[in-house]
């Protein structure tokens, strides 16, 4: 009975032993789980379209022929903006769009932007939000019409058909 107050170290030393090797364990799974998550990373992370391929240019003819303005896609750098504050009299107020928009019509342009890259649709813990935002080859396009010329450029009626061909079918001219 005496062992049951005071316990002899050599029975303490196993179960040291094992939770040190939990602990260990856990950190050596994290640590490999972090290793890879980083080598993925890095293996699958592909760079940014030059300003000659054709992604680039797609992108560049899509958002040039948007209905939107220059200062939407400066204040998507800042923070995501929700569909509500970008169509009607509220975008048009806002120097977001050139005419006002119905919300179905600045929905279509916004996904037709984000199918070419430029824009994705924020989420959070519940699942796909109103809200959007630039991906990084949206941000590069922005970056680049604001140093060029501060406005986005009026695109061409080629330009305009070509879009519009592109949008209606989309693995024409690939």
């Amino acid at each position: 009975m005496t062992w049951a107050w005071r316990s002899p170290p050599n029975l303490l030393k196993p179960r040291a032993r094992l939770e040190e090797a939990r602990v260990s364990f856990y950190l050596l799974l994290s640590l490999n789980s972090l290793s890879t998550l980083v080598h993925m990373s890095l293996v699958h992370s592909s760079p940014l379209p030059q300003q000659d391929s054709p992604t680039w240019t797609r992108a560049d003819r899509a958002l040039r022929c948007s209905p939107f303005q220059l200062q939407l896609f400066t204040d998507l750098k800042i923070r995501s903006i929700p569909l509500a504050e970008i169509a009607s009299q509220a975008g048009f107020s806002a120097h977001y769009t050139r005419a006002p928009l119905t919300e179905i019509g600045a929905e279509d342009a916004l996904l037709w932007l984000i199918k070419v890259g430029i824009l994705r649709r924020e989420v959070d813990g519940q699942g796909i939000t109103d809200r959007f935002r630039l991906t990084p080859l949206g941000r590069q396009l922005i970056e680049h019409w604001e140093k060029e010329t501060g406005t986005l450029p009026a695109p061409s009626m080629g330009d305009r058909l070509y879009n519009r061909i592109h949008q209606l079918i989309p693995w024409f001219l690939r």
